[in-house]
C-alpha cells in the first residue's frame, strides 16, 4: 500500500504560469498521478494518455482510463487517484496526461470581458461542475490537445480557441458533479483525511464511529457534515469507491465475481450486485461480458 498521511489538506495547487500566457500546457509522465485531493482557480482540461483509477471531482466518484478527457472546474476539489498497481516498486506501468490550464486572470480583464469571448465565459461557468467528454468529440479534442502540446505563439492561441469552441458547442459531454463545490480552508484537512482513509480501508467493514473519530466529530455530526459537503451519505461514497475498485478487478480474468465482491469490502454477493448496478447501471456479470477478453 502507498503511504497515507492522514492530516494533509486539500492542496491549494499552484499552476506554474509564464508571464502573459493565456493557456498553460502541462505534460505529466509519472509513476502515478498526484494523489492528494486538491483544487486550483484555473479550469483544467485533462487528456489521459495512460493510467487508470478513480476520479473524485466534487461529489462525483467514477473511473478514468487512457483515452478519457475531463474538464475540472475552477476551485473544484478533485483527485485522479491511480489504482494500487501503479504504486508498486516494481510496477512496469506509468501514468501520462496532457493538461491545459486557463482562467480569467490569464486573459486579463479587457480580453476576458470582450464580446468575442462571451462563449468562453459561458463555457467557464458551465464547467464549474466538471464534465467528461464522450463520443466522437473525444478524438477531435484529443488531436487538438496533442497539437497544442507542440505549438507556440499565435498557432497555440488559434488551436486553443478552436478547442474551446469545440468543447463549448459539443453535446457529447456529461456533467460530473451534481453541484459546483469548493472547500473552505478549515475543512480541507478533514475532508482529505476522510478520502484517504476510505481508499486505504475500503476493502474491509468500516464503522461510522471510526470515520467520525477521524473527523473529530460525533457520528450524527459527521453524517450531517459529510452530506453537506458532498451531497451524499458516507455509505454511498464508500460504495462508489468500492465499485470503482471492483471495476478494475473485474477487468482481470483471474478473479471470480464472488472473489471481487469480498476483495472490495462488500459483505455478500447480493449486496455487491445491488450496489454495482445502482452505480454503473450494469450487473458485475454484464460489465465483465462487455470487456474485450469476453468476446
Amino acid at each position: 500500500m502507498a503511504k497515507i498521511v492522514s492530516n494533509k489538506k486539500v492542496v491549494a495547487f499552484n499552476v506554474p504560469q509564464t508571464e502573459h500566457e493565456v493557456v498553460r500546457v502541462q505534460i505529466d509522465e509519472v509513476s502515478h498521478f498526484y494523489d492528494q485531493l486538491h483544487q486550483h482557480p484555473e479550469i483544467q482540461i485533462m487528456l489521459i494518455k495512460s493510467g487508470e483509477g478513480t476520479l473524485i471531482a466534487g461529489d462525483y466518484v467514477g473511473r478514468f482510463q487512457a483515452g478519457d478527457m475531463f474538464a475540472i472546474g475552477s476551485g473544484q476539489p478533485h483527485v485522479f487517484r491511480c489504482d494500487q498497481s501503479f504504486y508498486k516498486d516494481n510496477a512496469t506501468i506509468g501514468a501520462k496526461s496532457i493538461s491545459l490550464y486557463f482562467s480569467e486572470k490569464y486573459f486579463g480583464k479587457e480580453l476576458w470581458g470582450s464580446n468575442e469571448l462571451a462563449g468562453v465565459r459561458e463555457f467557464a461557468t458551465a464547467s464549474r461542475q466538471g464534465f467528461q467528454l464522450s463520443g466522437s468529440a473525444i478524438k477531435d479534442a484529443a488531436d487538438r490537445i496533442e497539437q497544442l502540446s507542440h505549438s507556440s505563439g499565435l498557432e497555440k492561441m488559434i488551436g486553443f480557441f478552436s478547442l474551446l469552441k469545440l468543447l463549448a458547442e459539443t453535446k457529447n459531454k456529461k456533467k460530473l458533479a451534481l453541484q459546483s463545490s469548493r472547500l473552505l480552508p478549515r475543512e480541507e484537512g478533514r475532508m482529505n483525511s476522510i478520502v484517504e482513509f476510505t481508499f486505504r480501508e475500503s476493502y474491509r467493514k468500516i464503522y461510522l464511529t471510526e470515520v467520525a473519530r477521524l473527523a473529530n466529530l460525533s457520528v450524527e455530526a459527521f453524517c450531517r457534515y459529510f452530506k453537506l459537503h458532498t451531497r451524499k451519505t458516507y455509505i454511498n461514497f464508500l460504495n462508489e469507491v468500492r465499485v470503482s475498485h471492483a471495476c478494475q478487478l473485474l477487468i482481470q480474468k483471474d478473479s471470480s465475481i464472488q472473489q471481487v465482491c469480498y476483495q472490495t469490502g462488500f459483505s455478500n454477493v447480493s449486496n455487491f450486485n445491488r450496489n454495482f448496478k445502482k452505480i454503473t447501471a450494469k450487473t458485475p456479470l454484464s460489465f465483465r461480458k462487455q470487456l474485450p477478453f469476453a468476446k
